[in-house]
This record gives structure tokens, sequence and C-alpha cells, in this order.
């Protein structure tokens, strides 16, 4: 890995208009170490033309290195350009002597086409130390991955960039491997996956030798798909901080994307002082995963990982991965944080502990009469701390065999959800992921009818704030209706504890959180 202090952030500029490149530059060299020029998203060649009119002032008055980019649409980009007017915009604006930017980013087919060019006419066409040639695949990781960079390599480009889509993390692995073989060749690369899945070769990639990351400005300014913004790159992930020390902790489920934990943990790692980062990990596979990216004995990746949180829908999937499994998550059936020590992996469940932290004071639990609706991992945490507490449970769930199996092992009853009623019920738990923020935010597990008559109502799902289930229980009536956000502090102190030793800041977590909700 390099220093930190070599660590880029490179903000893409692409506007439809050339009177707002000045503009967009600007705001761009206020979060980003480099800045990218995407000629290629003007709207028209009228405003192509006056913005090439405008590149040398732009490049007297830059605060911070250009590259210049012109891609077409088979590359990701907005031109239709043929390889003769591809090779005559660059011989306009990027000739060797002239008033240029600081470097140009050329597709593969271009760059082997003009290399061509040179050595028919014996003459440079291009400064190649300069050159990034660039390969984009937006469908997936390409069966052919090492043959494309090997082409890349018989460039004269000293800068090489890679950039495919990953479904799965574990794509990131030949992604970053790219890396090493770029320096064993004595080539700079910038190595990208590209999606949600890919967002760990943005946050690690750069202190693994990458020549540098992408940024966008704003979410909506994204070039790319997965690409976070500089400014999440900078306070959230610390990438600058980052290097070959740096412990690294994570979320491994699928989705990941609306969790806030990442802003709870770096924040507390942050306010202590801890070299250490903590980024979603999207995996549609997590035994995979912990096999081929986790278990020190299997890893197929170098780098200080020290801890993982499991999501949904993981929690039990991963105990056959693991070597030990505290007693209280053996029992639920389901890990939420894994710790690692030495060569092993270690379960642990502190969804347990921390489900009743906010019914503190609100409810008394002993004999109370509680309906738990699902029956999957969460479901069993809280089952299990209802029962320490001797509560009566009831488990209500669309699935009748998961049920049945889920309530048999807490001594509760079960009942079907589709027909449900909780006029009965002290306290009502929503354990299931509807209602979380994304493509199941306007779903809820129960309806106001169906509520009518609760006490209390208690959504373990945390954002949005304000869920659908919530809504329902306050137009049903109910006299208390709690979120799952304090749960989710109070886990994530009790994991912050097991990877550092350390009493995690609870009053910075907390504040990280409420701000993102």
């Amino acid at each position: 890995m390099t220093a930190a202090r070599h660590i880029r952030i490179c903000v893409p500029v692409c506007v439809r208009g050339a009177s707002e490149l000045r503009g967009a530059i600007a705001r761009a060299a206020e979060v980003g170490d480099m800045i990218e020029l995407r000629l290629d998203c003007l709207a028209d060649d009228a405003q192509l033309a006056r913005a090439t009119e405008e590149l040398p002032a732009l490049f007297r008055e830059r605060a911070r290195p250009f590259v210049l980019t012109f891609r077409t649409t088979a590359q990701g980009g907005h031109q239709t350009a043929d390889t003769q007017r591809r090779a005559g915009f660059w011989a306009e604006n990027f000739s060797p002597g002239d008033e240029r930017a600081d470097y140009a980013d050329l597709e593969l087919d271009l760059c082997e086409f003009l290399a061509a060019e040179e050595s028919r006419r014996a003459a440079q066409l291009l400064d190649w130390n300069k050159v990034i040639c660039s390969h984009h695949d937006f469908a997936g990781l390409p069966c052919d991955l090492e043959d494309l960079f090997a082409r890349m390599l018989r460039t004269p480009a000293r800068i090489l960039k890679l950039a495919v889509r990953a479904d799965d993390i574990t794509d990131c692995l030949p992604v970053l491997s790219l890396l090493e073989r770029a320096r064993r060749e004595g080539r700079e690369c910038i190595a990208v996956a590209m999606g949600e899945a890919g967002l760990l070769t943005r946050v690690l990639a750069p202190a693994r030798g990458a020549f540098l990351t992408f940024g966008a400005l704003t979410p909506d300014q994204s070039t790319a798909p997965g690409q976070t913004t500089a400014h999440e790159l900078r306070s959230l992930y610390r990438v600058h901080r980052i290097n070959e020390q740096t412990q690294i902790m994570g979320l491994v489920g699928s989705p990941v994307s609306h969790s806030v934990s990442p802003h709870l943990h770096n924040a507390a790692f942050d306010a202590l002082g801890l070299d250490a980062v903590y980024i979603p990990f999207e995996a549609s596979d997590a035994r995979a995963f912990l096999r081929r990216m986790a278990h020190p004995r299997t890893r197929e990746l170098v780098w200080n990982l020290r801890g993982l949180s499991v999501t949904a829908p993981h929690k039990s999937a991963v105990i056959s991965e693991l070597d030990s499994i505290e007693p209280a998550a053996r029992e639920i059936g389901a890990v939420n944080t894994v710790v690692v020590e030495g060569d092993a992996l270690r379960g642990h469940n502190t969804d347990a502990a921390a489900a009743l932290v906010p019914l503190a004071g609100q409810l008394n639990l002993r004999d109370a009469r509680v309906a738990i609706i699902g029956a999957g991992g969460a479901a069993r945490a809280v089952l299990w701390s209802l029962r320490e507490a001797c509560a009566h449970a009831s488990v209500f769930a669309r699935d009748p065999e998961r049920a049945r199996a889920t309530a048999e092992n807490f001594d509760a009853r079960r009942h079907p959800l589709d027909s449900a009623r909780f006029d009965n019920f002290d306290l009502v738990i929503n354990t299931t992921p509807l209602g979380t923020r994304g493509a199941r935010e306007d779903l809820t597990p129960a309806t106001s009818a169906q509520l009518r008559g609760a006490r209390v109502a208690y959504d373990l799902v945390y954002n949005p704030r304000e869920t659908r289930f919530m809504r329902e229980a306050r137009a049903a009536g109910c006299e208390i209706v709690v979120g799952g956000l304090s749960m989710l502090v109070a886990q994530a102190a009790a994991q912050f504890k097991l990877w550092t030793g350390q009493d995690a800041p609870l009053a910075v977590m907390t504040t990280a959180a409420e701000t993102q909700m």
C-alpha cells in the first residue's frame, strides 16, 4: 500500500452547458484533490466547441489537476464520435507542448489506434506519461478481465483504468488484484468495481496503491453506478487516513445501502482517535464472502479485517462458516456480530441484549403479552430476551413452518399473520424488514385495523425514523409507539466493544444516527 499523502479523490464535472463549467469546477475543487472534465456530457457540438475554446483559460486558472475525458456511449459516456473524430479531438486538445490538462482519459481502443498511428508515423502524438488508458464494462465482471488488462499493458499509457460492474462483493477481488499486477509492471492503476457491491474498491483501493478514486460532487451528480460522494469519501470513510495498518470493520448484508451503521461506527472511531474504518459490504452470498474475504485461513485478500456486523438475510447463514459461537447466539440461531481473533472467526449476538433497551421504563415485561411479527433472526433474538424477561410471547408470520420452528424454540405460541388482530396484546413488535427505506418503505406487516387495541407498538426498523408500521400504530390509538434507533445504537455499542475492547461513545453514535434520519 502507498502512504496516505498520495491518496487522491477525483471529482467528475459533468454539465450540459459550457457556461456551467467554471462554477462546477470551483465547487469540485472544494472537495476534491483532482477534477475530471467530462466534456462528453455537454449537450451538443455547439456547447463542445464553446467549451474547448475556454479550455486554455480553465487550465491556467486551475486550482486542482485536471483529467480531461471525452467518453463514448459504448464506454458509458454521451458521445457517438467515431475513432477518427476522437483522435482529432485529442490531437487538438492534448498535443505535447500545448497548454493542456494534466491527464487525458482515453478508451482502450483509441489508445491502441493512436499507438499504431505513432508507430506508422514515427512521431509522438500524445504525452503517454499523462494518458489514462481506460475500459468500462457496465454489464458485469468480464470473463476476460486478465486479457483486457494485458491489452492495456501493451499500450504506452502510464496509467491504466479498469472499471467493471460488481454484482457481489467477491467481484471486488479480481479488480483489486489488478493493482498489484500494475505495480509489478511499473504502471499506475485505477481499479473500480461499480455498483453498490463495489464500494469497497472506492474506499480501500487508494490506500492499496490506486492512482485515484472517484467521488461525486453530490449524490445526483454521480457519473457511474455506486459512485459515492467526495464528501463521504473524505468525511465519513476518511480515505486520506487509511493505510495498511487501518483496522477494517463492515456490514455484511443485502441490501446495505440504507444502513446508517457506517455513520455510527466511523463517528465513534473518529471520536476516540482509532485508526479504523467501517464499510458496507453488499453480499448476496455471505458464506462465500466469509470464505473468500473474511476468514484468516482462506481469505484471498490481504487486509486488516477485524470485525463484521451481519444483517438480513445472513444472520443464520454465516453460522456454518464460524469457528465458535457464544451460547446465546447459538441458542438464538442468529449471529449479528463477527470478531476476527487470530486465525478464527467468533460469532456473537448483540441484538438480544439491545432488543428491549427502547422499552426500558415504558412497560413492565414480566407476564406481559407480546406479539412478535416475523420469524427470522431478529425475531429469535427478541424472543430470547422476552423469555429472559418472563414475558408471554406469540409469533405471527406468513411462513407457517418457519413460525412453528421459531415459536417452539422459545416456548412461544404461533399464529398466522394475515388474519391477525392484536387487541389482546400489551406489546406488538415488528421484527421484519418491511418499512425499511427503499423499495419496501411503503409496506407494513400490520395495519391500523389489526393494531387497534394494542397498548405499545415497537418497530425494529430504524430507517426511516418514522415507519409506516409506526404510523399505522398511531392511527390505531396505541399509547406508546417506539422506533428502532435506540436499539440500533445499543447493539452497535456492544459490537464496538467486542471489536476494539473500548467502551463506545454512545452520545456520538446517537447523534451520528439522528443526523442521517
